[in-house]
């Protein structure tokens, strides 16, 4: 079975970690939360493993990655919803995931992120397929809102199916709009 590690996955990643489950994935989530986590669990239990884990402790990070990677086997698809405060975790994931074969890697990125520098500064080996996701808003009837974490989820699984390199979900022009 394939596997797959989405970070931030009890959240706006939510469907995300499920869509993937019923695709054919065995799935490590982390998050913090462990209320938002046992709701997750509870939608698909069986191929679903929680990783109970602060991200920005790549110590502790790296450990879990070992674990989950013994226990599921190698990670092939990376979903990620890092914080700024999380520079280190592109880092460890690279270090503590296969280096002997590709893996896909797709990162979630702000709305008012920019996306050249954000891949200008991240170092990710040749063996990593790197994809960038962008998270925009909704213009409807004039007025402008953030988007749902059901329409974060489609935007996303969108990327995946049509393994795109860089992904807008919704818009982001015009930025004088946005809510």
């Amino acid at each position: 079975m394939k596997h797959a590690l989405v970070i931030g996955g009890t959240g706006m990643l939510a469907n995300v970690s499920i869509w993937l489950a019923e695709n054919g994935y065995h799935v490590s989530v982390i998050g913090r939360n462990p209320e938002k986590m046992q709701r997750l669990l509870d939608q698909n239990p069986a191929q679903l493993t929680p990783v109970l884990v602060d991200y920005t402790n790549t110590k502790e990070l790296a450990e879990q990655l070992h674990h989950i990677q013994q226990q599921n086997g190698p990670i092939q698809l990376v979903v990620a919803w890092i914080h700024s405060n999380g520079t280190q975790v592109i880092p460890c994931l690279t270090e503590s995931l296969p280096r002997l074969q590709s893996w896909d890697l797709f990162q979630v990125n702000g709305s008012s992120s920019k996306l050249e520098d954000i891949k200008a500064n991240t170092a990710v080996p040749p063996h990593v397929d790197y994809h960038q996701i962008q998270l925009g808003f909704k213009i409807e009837d004039g007025l402008s809102r953030w988007l749902t974490h059901e329409e974060i989820s489609d935007g996303v699984i969108e990327a995946i199916r049509e393994n795109k390199s860089k992904h807008v979900i919704g818009t982001i022009t015009p930025w004088e709009k946005r809510p």
